[in-house]
């Protein structure tokens, strides 16, 4: 994530998900333009529904596409794919604001789904009154994010990233802690503080080779995905230097790494995926997407000796959002497939294939969901973990800043703090003086 997010939906898509019966495919293109010309009709007559998204979406992966254009003889799906989400952000907002070079249907990332619907909500179809939309079937609180301010329902939710704790059991055992997962789960339920603690009783047993976390950023991330307020409050003001929460999560999470906890890695990036391959950590903030890069990286060697557990506050780490702009030349059926792909049997069928975890709750109950097990993590009842996360996920406000204040104060501040030996007085001055010039701009 260095001087830019790097998008977990990308770094997910490397991984496979065996536990849920398919790996996951490469579907990227390259980053050129996502968007292009809004559908109208292809050389055969048949009504042609662009798609623009970013990285391997997982929609056409997972052969929903196919599925929807056999249900609808008339349709015809084209996606076209950015490979990096912030590559695709601005090119979004700018074609947004001009209202041309638009797909019918164009995804949205959880980072500036805010950003988008404060200063675009306008420019996007109301998909809260669309035919077979249901409110209640999705999270209260993935459905308020995708809505403006004026009751609008702009982004209908795909998947989300309830978080847990990936965990090595060999590692805890030879520190004389706990390995079953609920067992694991206990030992910092309801507290960070808690989960710092258990860290330092790791390294004072000196497993070989073995850090308690891998970043101190993880940390960060995790606790402020789990306030019930971060960077903006209700009512949309911008409150990140004076929230309690924020710098709780900043002052213990640089404690991670001043109390040596730390394998002092940065996220996404090489020297992290050789981590996990040589086992160079015990714990790691684990939402869905993350089983499958963990299974990826650390390979034949991880199996059974990674398992998962509660987090030790329910959050969100990750998903996206679909919305169809007043532009496009075939909004109502546009309408119609988005409302499809996001009602909870796709979700469900998503999940299964790809291990997007559904932002809709009525999908929680369908077997593919409620009892997913992944054999990797010696057969963890996923399913059941994140449903739980995912409802106790706190309605957190979001505001147009949200991307640009979470990568400062994990790629300046607390990358400095973990990596370089900088105080966290002076990590965080570091990061609020980089957001406030990102800010004014």
């Amino acid at each position: 994530m260095r001087t830019r997010i790097r998008s977990p939906r990308r770094v997910a898509v490397l991984a496979t998900v065996a536990a849920l019966g398919a790996g996951l495919l490469a579907g990227c293109a390259d980053d050129g333009d996502s968007s292009g010309p809004s559908g109208g009709t292809d050389a055969n007559g048949k009504t042609k529904i662009t798609v623009g998204v970013f990285g391997a979406f997982g929609l056409k992966e997972a052969g929903l596409y196919d599925e929807y254009m056999k249900l609808h003889k008339n349709i015809v799906i084209e996606q076209t794919s950015i490979e990096r989400s912030e590559n695709y952000r601005p090119q979004l907002l700018t074609h947004l604001a001009s209202g041309s070079g638009l797909a019918d249907i164009q995804a949205i990332e959880f980072n500036y789904v805010a950003e988008i619907t404060e200063t675009q909500g306008d420019k996007l179809v109301d998909l809260g009154k669309a035919e077979g939309v249901k409110k209640d079937n999705f999270l209260p609180w993935k459905w308020e994010q995708g809505t403006t301010k004026a009751g609008k329902t702009v982004g209908l939710g795909t998947d989300i990233g309830p978080t847990g704790i990936c965990y090595r059991k060999d590692y805890f055992e030879q520190a004389g802690l706990p390995t079953d997962r609920e067992a694991v789960g206990k030992l910092w339920a309801g507290d960070w503080q808690k989960y710092l603690e258990v860290g330092k009783q790791f390294k004072a047993k000196n497993v070989k080779g073995a850090t308690f976390v891998d970043a101190a950023s993880g940390v960060l991330n995790a606790m402020l995905g789990s306030s019930t307020e971060r960077f903006y409050d209700k009512d949309g003001k911008l409150v990140y230097k004076t929230n309690p929460a924020v710098r709780d999560a900043w002052d213990t999470a640089a404690s991670f790494s001043e109390a040596g906890l730390t394998a002092k890695v940065q996220q996404f990036t090489p020297p992290w995926d050789q981590a996990f391959a040589n086992g160079r950590f015990a714990t790691v903030t684990c939402p869905p997407w993350m089983l499958g890069y963990i299974q990826d990286k650390a390979g034949a060697a991880g199996k059974d000796k990674w398992d998962v557990a509660p987090a030790p506050k329910p959050g969100n780490w990750g998903g996206s959002y679909l919305a169809v702009p007043e532009a496009g030349k075939n909004k109502e059926e546009a309408t119609k497939l988005v409302a499809w792909l996001t009602a909870p049997e796709q979700q469900a069928k998503l999940f299964e294939k790809r291990g997007s975890f559904p932002s809709a709750q009525a999908a929680y109950s369908l077997p593919q969901v409620s009892g997913a097990k992944h054999p990797y993590f010696g057969n963890a009842p996923i399913g059941q973990i994140f449903i739980d996360a995912a409802k106790g996920v706190p309605v957190q406000p979001v505001g147009p800043g949200d991307l640009v204040i979470s990568q400062n104060l994990g790629d300046v501040g607390m990358l400095q703090v973990d990596q370089k030996g900088v105080s966290a007085a002076d990590g965080w001055k570091a990061a609020t003086k980089a957001i406030d010039n990102a800010l004014d701009k």
